[in-house]
């Protein structure tokens, strides 16, 4: 089934669906612990949601309004989710939500014309950034943590990440059980040597490590047939995967082994602001866009979005 159909046919709701959910439960064909994942997410999500608002606001849309221009922050160097192409044009998954955003921002503001200037920014400088004022919204691959929510804010989750396993299209491993009697290769001091062994041990899969020297490295690995599996950052393998010239012979396992909440970033104190981002991602969601914004950068190799990711979006598909 394509990614595009997959996603639009869990995320697309209706007045109908809704009434069919409450007379039946809602299945899945994942294992117990993806369903438990689930739940946990569910209660993530909540939290994130529905927390306390923010006592002042930093006026974000006056600005935009006043200037009559919004500045976005970009990665140069992050595939897929945001970087720069040949002729240095922004591209990625967080630039094409948060195009969406733009075109919110321009309905709220009741503006005819709404220029974007893209502002690069690095891992280093894109929360200062958005507290100079220099960009308005952070389009990048940024996770949401406690830290960070001490100086911005954040809108609705747009992506989940973790521990991902990088196989060739023909192989049979989709999941840590079929790597029994196999190799998988990681990077040594890495969170993801610690997750894989850790879960190797703990579900008693016997399974040769192949230690790399960097992500390259990884790959050639399982090119050359050193290892069955690359196992590291999900995000990392898209990556590699998109960039190399036998990406057609590449997918991921379609399971997540560890989890890292990716959202976009807004300026402290702003809840106008915040709201105008999260209406506009919250309908990207709602109406099944999100499945042709996934495809476009995820969806021509990998296999079909975890289950997390699927109820990511659905739980953040709210209504007016």
């Amino acid at each position: 089934m394509a990614v595009t159909r997959t996603l639009k046919g869990q995320f697309v709701s209706s007045s109908n669906e809704r009434e069919n959910s409450r007379r039946s439960p809602v299945t899945s064909g994942r294992t117990r612990n993806a369903v438990s994942a689930v739940s946990a997410l569910c209660l993530v999500v909540a939290a994130i949601v529905f927390g306390l608002p923010a006592p002042a606001h930093a006026d974000t849309l006056d600005k935009i309004q006043a200037s009559k221009s919004i500045s976005l922050g970009y990665r140069k160097a992050s595939p897929p989710f945001s970087s720069a192409d040949e002729d240095g044009k922004p591209i990625g998954f967080s630039i094409d939500l948060c195009l969406r955003v733009v075109a919110a921002v321009k309905q709220a503001t009741g503006l005819d014309k709404l220029a974007i200037a893209y502002v690069p920014v690095t891992a280093e400088n894109r929360l200062e950034k958005l507290e100079t004022g220099d960009i308005d919204i952070e389009c990048g691959s940024t996770s949401r943590t406690l830290a960070r929510q001490a100086r911005v804010d954040f809108t609705l989750l747009t992506f989940v990440t973790g521990t991902e396993l990088l196989v060739h299209v023909g192989s049979k491993i989709d999941g840590l059980s079929g790597l029994e009697g196999k190799r998988v290769a990681v990077l040594p001091g890495t969170t993801t040597e610690n997750v894989i062994i850790t879960e190797l041990k703990r579900q008693l899969i016997n399974a040769e490590i192949v230690k790399v020297r960097d992500h390259d490295d990884g790959l050639v690995a399982l090119r050359a047939g050193r290892a069955d599996a690359y196992a590291s950052d999900e995000i990392i393998l898209i990556g590699l995967a998109r960039g190399a010239k036998d990406a057609s012979d590449l997918r991921l396992s379609g399971t997540i082994y560890s989890y890292e909440p990716y959202a976009l970033m807004v300026r402290k104190n702003d809840a106008d602001f915040r709201l105008v981002a999260d209406r506009a991602l919250a309908e990207t969601y709602r109406s099944g866009d999100i499945g042709a914004i996934y495809d476009r950068w995820f969806g021509k190799w990998s296999a079909q979005p975890n289950p997390v990711l699927v109820a990511l979006y659905r739980i953040q598909s709210f209504w007016e």
